[in-house]
């Protein structure tokens, strides 16, 4: 049997850990409080974050990360992406050679403007073919109600990317394979921010027109990074591109749209923050997105608007005039 170590307890790891074990995998779902872990073991139920969902009697939890890891063929990480390099660092020695490391993050580290596989990489000092990633319309309270949904797991070795797909493959739940690492990452991350500027224009009373026209240009500008980066563009057009970008700025369940639409409709940073109980990873992702396109040469409007907003104070109706009264352009991507 296929054994996973699911490291973070919000809903998108529970969730996984969930789908997971209906796959036939045996879990462990590591977390940081006790009282979470002996709720799953005892009632088999994540009291906190998916309350009312029972999961398989196959997932167990535990805050001890050697016990979660021992005889691991998958380690699955949900943690905050600015968490992970410190709690990485931690886990790392305790890494089996088997082991390979399955980012579910969606987010760019700051000060580094290193995508989540890279820091990985660099903290665990494993090679590409022990780094997967797993990506696309990942909505955990739909998920976890077991609804139809497809998702993306990519790893530059094509062999493990199927291992993975394996291990994660249920009737509800269809994961496509993929060896472009880099444009998965990159749509997850960006779509969170992108994410923001749609939830803002909700806020505001705008329309399906506004909207649409920050998805496809925000679709446009995560594209122009992925392929200043190495990516492939089809990646962009699919699950991990649009399909995850759609998902996350039309539904109220995304964290980043519902915290945009807080801040649209005239609430501060600080009562927003307060307002959200999980980790909306757009927040923090903007800066370090807005960084690495710099970086990169590209240009990316609609990011640099949602950092005004959220770091620098700027209105949103300000931010939005800006954008809107740039030069016009031929449509390209």
């Amino acid at each position: 049997m296929t054994r996973c170590a699911v490291f973070g307890t919000g809903s998108w790891g529970t969730a996984f850990a969930m789908i997971l074990a209906d796959a036939g995998c045996e879990v462990t779902l590591w977390g940081r409080r006790q009282e979470l872990a002996d709720a799953v073991n005892s009632t088999h139920t994540n009291p906190d974050y998916l309350p009312g969902v029972r999961l398989p009697d196959t997932v167990r939890a535990t805050t001890d990360p050697a016990e979660a890891l021992a005889g691991a063929d998958f380690a699955v990480l949900v943690v905050p992406s600015q968490t992970l390099r410190e709690n990485l660092a931690a886990w790392a020695p305790l890494l089996e050679p088997q082991t390979v490391l399955v980012s579910l993050m969606k987010g760019i580290e700051l000060g580094t403007a290193k995508r989540m596989s890279e820091v990985i990489g660099e903290v665990a000092g494993v090679g590409p073919e022990r780094i997967a990633v797993v990506s696309g319309p990942n909505l955990a309270r739909e998920i976890a109600n077991r609804q139809p949904a497809a998702s993306v797991v990519a790893c530059t070795d094509e062999a493990v990317a199927k291992r993975l797909q394996a291990a994660c493959h249920t009737p509800y739940f269809r994961p496509y394979t993929n060896t472009d690492v880099i444009g998965c990452e990159l749509g997850g991350a960006v779509k969170n921010v992108i994410g923001l500027a749609v939830g803002m224009a909700n806020g505001m009373g705008l329309g399906d027109n506004t909207k649409a026209t920050l998805i496809t240009r925000g679709l446009a500008e995560t594209t122009r990074l992925g392929l200043a980066l190495g990516a492939d563009a089809h990646t962009f057009a699919g699950l991990a591109g649009m399909g995850d970008l759609v998902a996350t700025c039309s539904s109220p369940l995304s964290r980043n749209n519902t915290f945009g639409t807080n801040l649209g409709r005239g609430m501060s940073l600080a009562e927003t923050i307060a307002a959200t109980r999980q980790t909306a990873e757009g927040v923090k992702s903007c800066e370090s997105v807005l960084d690495l396109a710099r970086r990169s040469g590209v240009d990316m409007p609609i990011v640099e608007a949602v950092v005004d907003v959220v770091h620098n104070g700027r209105p949103t109706q300000e931010a939005l005039r800006a954008l809107m009264s740039r030069s016009a352009k031929p449509e390209r991507r």
